[in-house]
């Protein structure tokens, strides 16, 4: 019931002990800035860090902000170059000797909103979009993860990845306002809308905090609603991952 999740962005590390029957936080919240370059050695120093911070001698869940494949990294994401083909999972128990279960961010957040948060007991497809550095996604059906799609990574019209364009990270690079930022990321929604045809879209990262700001500039007819669980959604997916995984 309770288990250590930690959530690896690409501005911080965080990090909390979770009841994952309640998605409740047992502890506070602990917060350390990813290194810089965040190398696969330098990250696995700051997870280490966390552990000792916690004094934690159990299974570990982690989001991991890239396609994660039987704890392997296949796409090397916004983080580094160096993490393509990295087996995250052994790199992290060889530097902290205990049991680590890894898996897509965006899949761990939706995870937690489908297991306890906005999506609980949503029926058909549901998807989970986190905005921050990039855009990430979690696929769902009936409840069931489809793990690995990315749909920050399809292409604009413009031929460009499409999280360069609607990410938050863009919005503030270019310094748009909120609804000029907003008006850019309705038109992935609805592309999202025309290809899954979900019966809802849950919303995290950072941004999400400032959706009543901007969700008028949203046209698209998908039902939208905002993580229950914020920014904590990816730490409270992760300990549930672990959870599931270490009983297997």
């Amino acid at each position: 019931m309770k288990v250590l999740g930690i959530d690896i962005g690409g501005s911080g590390i965080k990090a909390a002990i979770v009841n994952t029957k309640t998605g409740e936080l047992l502890s506070e919240r602990h917060r350390i800035d990813t290194p810089k370059p965040a190398t696969p050695e330098a990250v696995a120093k700051v997870i280490n860090q966390m552990i000792v911070f916690f004094n934690w001698k159990k299974a570990v869940g982690c989001s991991f902000p890239t396609t994660i494949v039987n704890g392997k990294c296949i796409h090397p994401g916004n983080l580094s170059e160096k993490w393509l083909n990295v087996k995250v999972d052994k790199l992290f128990r060889k530097e902290c000797k205990l049991p680590f279960y890894i898996s897509n961010d965006a899949d761990l957040a939706g995870l937690a909103e489908v297991s306890l948060g906005a999506a609980k007991k949503e029926k058909g497809v549901v998807i989970m979009i986190t905005i921050g550095t990039g855009i990430g996604s979690g696929l769902f059906f009936n409840g069931n993860l489809i793990p690995n799609l990315e749909i920050g990574k399809m292409l604009h019209t413009n031929g460009e990845i499409i999280e360069f364009h609607t990410a938050d990270s863009v919005r503030k690079k270019e310094n748009l306002k909120l609804k000029d930022w907003a008006i850019r990321f309705d038109s992935l929604l609805e592309y999202i809308r025309i290809v899954y045809t979900p019966s809802l879209i849950v919303l995290g990262g950072g941004i999400s905090k400032r959706y009543d700001g901007f969700k008028e500039h949203l046209q698209t007819e998908v039902k939208v609603k905002v993580a229950e669980y914020k920014n904590n959604a990816g730490i409270i997916g992760a300990a549930i991952y672990a959870s599931k995984e270490h009983k297997k």
